[in-house]
């Protein structure tokens, strides 16, 4: 019989000692500092939209001679749309985003997307989690790289790990739990069967201090977590990725995804799905913002930067059942106070038939991993040999954008 004290391919299993399975809805993952490092470095946040949000939904350009016409009955958003900068907008639920913006702490980028157009769901979150020119090229993932090249380890919240944070090395799993904490004898005795191999040792003495420093303050917040419907999971998600990256010594990078935005049909009801996710991204997403404020933070949201990214964005014109088909080109969201807020970037195409790729999207003329390499370099500072051979390979070309603080 196999000892499991000699078998390293079950070591990560004691990381997730306290874990359980979190709703399918959202999940999320850290990639921690490594320990006695910098105990106030620059904070960054992934949060991956997954389903392919309609990035005219969520920023229309309200402004285009061309939008209500190419958008028909999904030009109507049931409340005035919040304007922005020239020619556009954000839906009316992203009301927190929307004061973001006129703080200077919000930026959009439009008509972005990856050097992909097939309209693949799998194909294109593998392209946007490992950062290469076409799917399954590479089978790590880009922040991963980046943070092992800084000399970072990983921590997912979550009993899997996203392709964006694997290929770290070695990393732990922690999630919110409704079950009861284990026995301290329990703990106990696994403390002494582990006691004569470091690496169980180590990684269980990670466990029970994830689960002492991140209780939720009670076990009960636990449970009313997971059963508080999706909407206050993401948001309780969020804030505790603040209260985390909030910590002098926290984890460097966080990755939060939420599922749910393919949009194929009633797209257009005022209650429905996309614009019931985009009330819980708006909240979310402040919920972070409040947490890197919290005194004990210690001013991280200053240093912070967090980008919100879809694999795709949706076909211009409305289809047969209310909706939106898979596109090409979309919006990305970048937010922090480390962000030069309160502008639209991007080459607007034009939503005229002619403009579109193929006739039928939003035509994009920025590469979304230029917004991922500005972050990496300027914030997170990765070295620019490995981040254009290592992270990112075939960025060389891209310019950095003009998003950030000096």
């Amino acid at each position: 019989m196999t000892s499991m004290l000699l078998d390293p391919s079950r070591r990560r299993v004691v990381g997730a000692l306290f874990a359980a399975t979190l709703a399918p809805l959202c999940t999320l993952s850290f990639a921690a500092g490594r320990p006695g490092g910098p105990g106030h470095a620059n904070r960054f946040v992934l949060v991956v939209l997954r389903g392919g949000l309609d990035g005219l939904a969520a920023v229309p350009a309200i402004g285009d001679p061309d939008f209500a016409a190419a958008r028909g009955e999904m030009a109507n958003f049931g409340a005035a749309p919040l304007p922005l900068s020239g020619l556009f907008a954000l839906h009316p639920n992203l009301g927190h985003l929307h004061a973001m913006y006129g703080r200077g702490e919000m930026a959009v980028l439009h008509a972005t997307g990856l050097p992909y157009r097939e309209r693949s769901h799998f194909d294109a979150q593998q392209m946007l989690e490992s950062g290469g020119t076409q799917p399954y090229q590479i089978s790590t993932g880009w922040l991963a790289r980046a943070l092992k090249s800084a000399g970072h380890k990983g921590l997912a919240l979550n009993t899997a790990v996203p392709l964006v944070l694997r290929g770290a090395g070695e990393v732990d799993t922690w999630a919110p739990s409704a079950m009861p904490d284990p026995s301290a004898d329990l703990v106990a005795r696994l403390e002494r069967l582990y006691a004569g191999d470091r690496a169980l040792a180590e990684a269980l003495a990670r466990a029970k201090g994830l689960r002492g420093d991140t209780d939720m303050a009670a076990a009960g917040n636990d449970a009313a977590m997971m059963q508080g419907g999706p909407r206050v999971q993401v948001v309780a998600l969020a804030r505790k990725a603040g209260e985390f990256l909030g910590k002098p010594n926290g984890p460097q990078a966080a990755v939060i995804e939420i599922g749910g935005w393919d949009s194929h049909a009633n797209q257009t009801a005022a209650q429905g799905a996309v614009a019931g996710n985009l009330r819980s991204l708006d909240a979310a997403l402040a919920a972070l913002r409040d947490a890197l404020l919290e005194p004990a933070a210690q001013g991280a949201w200053q240093r912070t930067v967090v980008v919100v990214a879809t694999e795709f964005g949706r076909e211009v014109a409305i289809n047969g059942t209310l909706g939106t088909d898979h596109g090409s080109g979309g919006m990305a969201l970048v937010l922090g106070g480390a962000v030069k807020g309160g502008q639209v970037l991007g080459d607007w195409p034009g939503l005229a038939k002619k403009d579109r790729f193929e006739g039928r999207d939003l035509r994009i003329t920025a590469d979304l991993r230029a917004l991922f390499k500005t972050v990496l370099d300027q914030h997170l500072r990765v070295p620019t040999a490995a981040l254009e051979r290592e992270v990112l390979p075939g960025s060389a070309g891209l310019r950095v954008l003009d998003v950030l603080k000096g």
